[in-house]
């Protein structure tokens, strides 16, 4: 079976991206490849893991992990096949606190496919941009499809998020973001298995 978290890229009280990746998770649901069982897709929030700022002694290329929590988000990065990172925009890039998620590994990256939704004033293109370059660092194939969400089009998910829903348009581009993922993902598995070997 195939596995895709839905990566919550903010750690910040108050966030909109735990609602955005709610959304995700069971609009994905609906997904035929998902609906067969042929898919998981679970969600995996950031603040769950504390990690710190980058602690370990060894580049990360060297995969000598020192510490447990480094260790621990290791095994759940590696228990994936891909990934839909689900980002706000901060000053024009992505948060502090993902770039920190991804620096602390590098093989469990590798081979892997993502896709993005993104959120924030102008739609979190910008954060997009910059995290697609930093992925393709650490091996991580990004498909192109995009959802994102700005406070021109979707103001209710910045000022009443309970009362907001996405739109078909997003819906529907989030399925073929997904087609996309999946795609791809599979098609990099002999990649991911040629790696282990």
């Amino acid at each position: 079976m195939t596995r895709i978290a839905v990566l919550i890229g903010s750690t910040r009280p108050g966030r909109r991206g735990v609602v955005v990746a709610d959304w995700v998770a069971r609009a994905a649901a609906a997904h035929p490849a998902v609906a067969a069982g042929e898919v998981a897709v679970d969600v995996v929030d950031l603040a769950d893991h504390a990690l710190p700022l980058l602690d370990e002694p060894v580049p990360a290329l060297a995969a000598d992990y020192r510490h447990e929590h480094t260790r621990g988000w290791a095994e759940v990065i590696g228990s994936y096949d891909g990934f839909v990172f689900v980002t706000p925009e901060y000053n024009h890039s992505f948060p502090a606190a993902l770039k920190n998620a991804v620096d602390f590994l590098f093989a469990e990256w590798n081979d892997k496919a993502a896709g993005f939704v993104s959120y924030g004033a102008h739609g979190g293109i910008r954060a997009v941009e910059q995290l697609r370059t930093v992925l393709a660092e650490v091996k991580v194939a990004t498909v192109r499809t995009q959802v994102f969400f700005s406070m021109a089009g979707d103001l209710e998910l910045f000022t009443d998020p309970d009362a907001w829903t996405a739109s078909t348009y997003q819906t529907e581009n989030l399925g073929t973001m997904l087609d996309e993922l999946i795609a791809w993902t599979v098609a990099l598995k002999p990649v991911r298995t040629k790696a282990v070997a």
